[in-house]
């Protein structure tokens, strides 16, 4: 994105396999704003976390500051939460039985064109060739299954003052 507002603003993403949960989900941490009203709290304010839960309980959860009731200038986290299945009494259709559907229906939406495919694949065969090569540790870091990832993710991270959304 470029633009002044998001000028500066980092991007990260953790991927992986055999890691503790499956989840799938993009947190939007929000900055500090520039004047905070409540300038004795803001050593224990946290930053405002917008939450997209893609899989596997699809939904949008919202973290946020809130002045507590009466004259003291003290702020507390609150949740929003909003899930599909709490909503509706049932989560959303497996992801194969719609796309079996959507095949049936010949909406191919959520298809990849031949053109997509040829072009995933020039991108990726020189990644493939370079993972088939003896691994260099320095290049690719490895990790533990069950764990959330290399420790080289957290130092990624924390040199920023940052770190990882515990899901």
């Amino acid at each position: 994105i470029d633009n002044w507002r998001w000028k500066g603003v980092p991007f990260y993403m953790r991927t992986g396999k055999r890691m503790p949960k499956k989840v799938s989900e993009i947190s939007i941490h929000f900055k500090e704003v520039p004047h905070l009203m409540f300038q004795s709290a803001a050593q224990q304010m946290n930053h405002n976390v917008l939450a997209l839960r893609i899989q596997p309980d699809e939904g949008i959860s919202m973290r946020f500051e809130v002045k507590t009731p009466g004259n003291s200038l003290r702020t507390r986290s609150v949740d929003m939460d909003f899930r599909y299945d709490a909503a509706f009494g049932q989560a959303n259709t497996d992801a194969y039985a719609r796309l079996i559907v959507d095949c049936m229906l010949a909406d191919q939406t959520l298809f990849t064109r031949g053109d997509e495919v040829e072009a995933s694949w020039r991108l990726l065969t020189p990644l493939l060739e370079a993972w088939d090569a003896p691994a260099d540790p320095k290049v690719i870091p490895m990790y533990e299954a069950g764990t959330w990832g290399p420790v080289e993710a957290e130092f990624l991270l924390n040199k920023d003052g940052r770190r990882w959304r515990r899901l």
